[in-house]
């Protein structure tokens, strides 16, 4: 028999590897001479790094870069086995969480430190990319990322801009002379699960920019600059992104990647998946477990489970997911590749509880499942 192990993380309980190695403890419990394959799955978000490292024996690499407020921060991206390929998590560099609320600015934030991972990663020879743009601290277009890079944006008096969203209404040429020659041979692939134009009632400024620290006025400030942004780069460059899906994501880093990068913005689930090769693993399987911490009818859109059912479902292979939590809405997802969803917990404990034993009860419940497909 066949088992392809391919959950989430559970967060703050368990990896995704974490995750797949308690599910082959279950599994091996009863079948044990069973071939499990150990996929560990992520959406394109947090933990997308690690799962790739893992499941492909890379290295995560380590360097120091500049932050979303022009602090240096310590950074890390993963390069997969192959030695080829990097994943970058932009919020590594340019994140959310690398300052306090009180120091949330989206006019002073930037992308540099993006640049500077992507810039470190091209010395280490990489010729792929896949960067996951979930969690940024910044509304600037990319043009920090780009800046890293080699890309000179120039007021009217030729000062080069400094960061952030807020200067952005300055912007009068910009000079692509000296961006990373490596750039054009490589594939630049961007996890992007949001379909947000630039600019807009939608757009990144007013969307996402609350979160970031925008206040109304500096939303309308913020939305204007990229409006101008998106202007000069249809004038100058011939790039006309304001209203592209996608755009908007990550304070318009997405735009930034568009039209300097020549990348191709894709689900995250689905680029994890093709990262992975779990569709090869999946065709000759027998059974797949899947799982995250929460499964309910949002797992439809996008995230982990539904993708991996989707690609067992091709092939007519069952799939039983598992949760610790099991929310309303899980009755559609029958109709869309699932098989079962099972809870992983044992009974009545409190959350600090069932995370600490998530790797016992999912195993116990993986094992619990085998016992019934072995009858």
């Amino acid at each position: 028999m066949k088992f392809v192990l391919a959950p989430d993380s559970f967060k703050e309980s368990m990896t995704a590897k974490k995750a797949a190695l308690a599910m082959e403890k279950g599994v091996k419990a009863v079948f044990p001479h069973a071939e499990c394959v150990i996929v560990p799955m992520a959406d394109g978000g947090e933990g997308t790094v690690e799962s790739l490292v893992s499941m492909t024996n890379g290295e995560i690499i380590k360097t120091e870069v500049i932050g979303p407020l022009g602090e240096k921060v310590i950074a890390e991206y993963g390069l997969l086995g192959e030695g080829q390929t990097a994943v970058i998590e932009m919020a590594s560099a340019s994140g959310l969480e690398l300052i306090t609320p009180k120091e949330r600015n989206p006019l002073l934030t930037t992308t540099y430190g993006t640049g500077q991972l992507i810039k470190h990663a091209l010395d280490k020879g990489v010729r792929r990319f896949l960067i996951g743009i979930g969690g940024s601290a910044t509304n600037d277009g990319g043009a920090g990322m780009l800046q890293a890079l080699g890309v000179s944006f120039k007021d009217q008096d030729e000062n080069e801009l400094p960061f952030g969203g807020g200067a952005l209404h300055r912007l009068h040429s910009i000079d692509m002379s000296g961006l990373d020659k490596r750039i054009k041979t490589v594939q630049m692939d961007v996890a992007c699960d949001v379909t947000n134009p630039l600019i807009g009632d939608n757009g990144a400024s007013a969307i996402f920019g609350p979160q970031k620290g925008a206040t109304t006025e500096m939303v309308r400030i913020l939305d204007q600059n990229l409006a101008h942004f998106a202007d000069v780069i249809k004038t100058q460059l011939g790039e006309d992104i304001a209203h592209l899906d996608g755009a908007g994501a990550a304070g318009g880093l997405g735009a930034g990647l568009l039209a300097f990068l020549n990348a191709h913005l894709k689900k995250g689930i689905d680029l994890v998946i093709e990262y992975t090769g779990l569709e090869e693993q999946v065709k000759e399987a027998d059974y797949v477990f899947t799982g995250e911490g929460s499964i309910d009818g949002q797992t439809l859109f996008g995230k982990t489970p539904y993708g991996v059912a989707a690609i067992a479902e091709k092939y007519s292979v069952p799939v039983i997911a598992f949760a610790g939590r099991i929310g309303n809405g899980v009755e559609s997802l029958y109709d869309n590749g699932f098989t079962a969803i099972i809870g992983i917990l044992k009974g009545v404990t409190t959350l600090e509880e069932a995370l600490e034993c998530g790797e016992e009860n999912l195993a116990f419940a993986a094992e619990n499942v085998c016992r019934v497909l072995k009858l």
